[in-house]
């Protein structure tokens, strides 16, 4: 008999996709329980955390005191396999949890998918270890949420998968003019509140290739039956096309909450006063248009290596993040960003059939020769 009561690990806890979980279980306290929280820096944070939601494990990068408020310390990965834990969800930002994902999958685990880049590095990879351990994989991205939910009750497979895209914080300028945009102004995403690095993603709407490339793993498609399409207002999140020319669309408020929730409780939907609503009466106009590639040199620098495949993949997210950081902290320009990733792909030697190790000592690898090109060791919290 399935628990009433279901017990979650949070990797990524102090992040944007891990605070608003813990809101989720703060509406349902009967219905979860947390097991465990992991987490990078921020302990300030963490410390509330632990204090409020009393984990019985943690895994942080930061300091605290053995034993603060009753939790042990342990890896990530050991903590997502733990008899006791029911779903975790994968928040982590970039190339970080691909140990801890992996773990869980191989664990058994229901695992709430929100970090698109371990599905970019390593998507067969992924789905293999899903498939052998039993495990299942709901996507928690805005736009995966959506294709999942439009499939939902089919049998006929899907012709096409249309993935919209609000175009990000610069849709109406051509390249050229953003040599001296700063990252304030890149971080001013015209539909959406996220983190630092998803939001400038979206600005070189790198994020939209990533999300094809995972909605091709999670999806089993190929990527020739994957559009984007420019879709200003946010409401609609993806689409799918059937052969009879049927499309479905999953339409909601600019806001993680809906998936997230969907996710934790699936098959089951809730009622959540906390959550934003849509009225479709008042919602106004909604509009598509055709994507201009010229406008992102990103988009299909990641298409073209995303379909090369072997630990390619993996390198153009290493590269991305270090790339992004490098922006974020004022060493580069934005306009760099597509350069920058574009020469760590060159000077990679692919593995065609790459096991896991390769795959991370690969972003790794990207990850640390982008930082060090500017005197970087690190990314900056």
């Amino acid at each position: 008999m399935e628990r009433t009561v279901k017990k979650l690990v949070i990797l990524g806890s102090t992040g944007s996709i891990g605070r608003q979980t813990l809101d989720i279980v703060r509406a349902f306290p009967e219905r979860f329980e947390i097991v465990g929280l992991c987490n990078g820096f921020n302990m300030s944070l963490l410390k509330k955390q632990i204090d409020e939601f009393k984990p019985s494990y943690i895994s942080t990068l930061g300091d605290i005191e053995p034993g603060y408020g009753g939790a042990e310390e342990a890896p990530a990965a050991e903590i997502v396999a733990l008899p006791e834990v029911d779903f975790v969800m994968a928040g982590t930002v970039g190339c970080a949890g691909m140990s801890s994902t992996l773990s869980a999958l191989s664990s058994g685990k229901t695992v709430g998918l929100a970090n698109k880049e371990v599905v970019v590095m390593a998507g067969q990879l992924l789905m293999d270890a899903a498939r052998d351990g039993g495990a299942k994989i709901l996507p928690v991205d805005s736009e995966p949420s959506a294709i999942w939910q439009c499939l939902e009750g089919e049998v006929s497979e899907p012709s096409r998968l249309i993935i919209t895209a609000s175009g990000g914080a610069f849709r109406d300028r051509d390249w050229a003019s953003l040599h001296d945009v700063t990252p304030e102004e890149a971080l001013k995403h015209p539909t959406w509140t996220m983190g630092h690095k998803i939001t400038i993603d979206s600005a070189t709407l790198m994020n939209k290739a990533f999300e094809v490339i995972e909605s091709r793993w999670l999806f089993d498609i190929p990527f020739e039956q994957i559009d984007v399409t420019i879709h200003r207002q946010s409401i609609v999140h993806s689409m799918v096309e059937f052969s009879d020319g049927t499309l479905k669309a999953q339409l909601g408020p600019t806001s993680m909450g809906q998936p997230i929730q969907y996710a934790m409780f699936y098959p089951e939907r809730q009622l959540n006063d906390d959550l934003p609503k849509l009225d479709a009466v008042s919602m106004g106009s909604l509009t598509f248009e055709a994507m201009d590639r010229s406008l992102y040199p990103c988009f299909e620098l990641a298409l073209e290596y995303g379909q090369k495949g072997g630990t390619y993949p993996a390198v153009l997210a290493g590269a991305d993040e270090a790339a992004v950081a490098l922006f974020l902290q004022g060493d580069i320009r934005f306009t760099q960003i597509p350069d920058i990733v574009s020469s760590a792909l060159a000077a990679h030697d692919v593995i065609a059939d790459a096991s896991i190790d390769d795959t991370v000592a690969a972003a790794r690898w990207a990850t640390e020769t982008t930082l060090a090109r500017y005197n970087r060791s690190t990314i900056l919290s």
